[in-house]
């Protein structure tokens, strides 16, 4: 699976002139915000993602991605629904992927 980015919109709080980016990988979901002088990622190994809640609004969703490992969660706000639904779909097929050489595993 080839990794695919998601970037927040200009027009919401915090992401006027950096706007907060999402990339979601075969192995891991990671969140970039820069700002004027640093940048900030935290990435969250698909293995360790516990739930990705998406929280909708009129036209702009905020998205919480939790890890099972007790690290805090990855949130970012200010992107599209269907990028929001998009992140969720391509972490649980990542999940699936992952899960089904376990399946074929004989006893």
């Amino acid at each position: 699976m080839e990794s695919e980015i998601f970037k927040a919109s200009r027009w919401t709080w915090g992401n006027h002139l950096f706007p907060t980016v999402i990339e979601v990988t075969d192995r891991a979901v990671i969140r970039h915000k820069r700002s004027w002088f640093s940048k900030d990622e935290i990435s969250i190994s698909i293995t360790k993602v516990a739930s990705v809640h998406i929280k909708t609004g009129l036209i702009w969703s905020d998205i919480l991605i939790e890890s099972s490992g007790g690290s805090d969660p990855l949130t970012s706000h200010g992107h599209k629904k269907a990028d929001a639904q998009r992140i969720r779909a391509l972490v649980e097929e990542a999940q699936g992927f992952l899960a089904e050489p376990q399946k074929l595993k004989l006893p």
